[in-house]
């Protein structure tokens, strides 16, 4: 069985581009807001997620503050435009195994989800 990753990204063609990159190894299920991430992750199986930092209404990390109580063994993986030290760094605090900054390499991107499994 594949591993599940969810995505989750305000921008259709940041989700689009993710999907393809992983979809041969990956089954791969996309959101575009904290709000559906945290319903997709109350009802269905998922190995790992893709965090966009940077969202309207409900943030990165509000989001992942809340995974918290739904999904906490999930690891998290930030996605951010800015790669500000400030943002990274708390992401890292918050508990997110990894991050990468947009637009990320495909070949970076398959090798932090590919590391992130190896721990598992």
């Amino acid at each position: 069985m594949k591993k599940r990753i969810l995505v989750v990204d305000d921008d259709t063609m940041n989700l689009l581009r993710t999907k393809r990159i992983l979809e041969d190894e990956y089954d791969v299920l996309l959101v575009d807001s904290g709000h559906k991430a945290l319903d997709k992750l109350e009802r269905e199986r998922i190995d790992l997620v893709l965090l966009d930092i940077e969202m309207p209404k409900m943030n990165g990390f509000e989001t992942f503050e809340r995974m918290k109580g739904i999904a906490a063994g999930v690891p998290v993986i930030f996605l951010t435009a800015s790669g500000l030290e400030d943002d990274v760094v708390s992401a890292i605090k918050l508990g997110a195994v990894n991050y990468l900054v947009k637009p990320f390499e495909p070949q970076e991107l398959l090798k932090r989800v590919s590391q992130e499994f190896e721990k598992q």
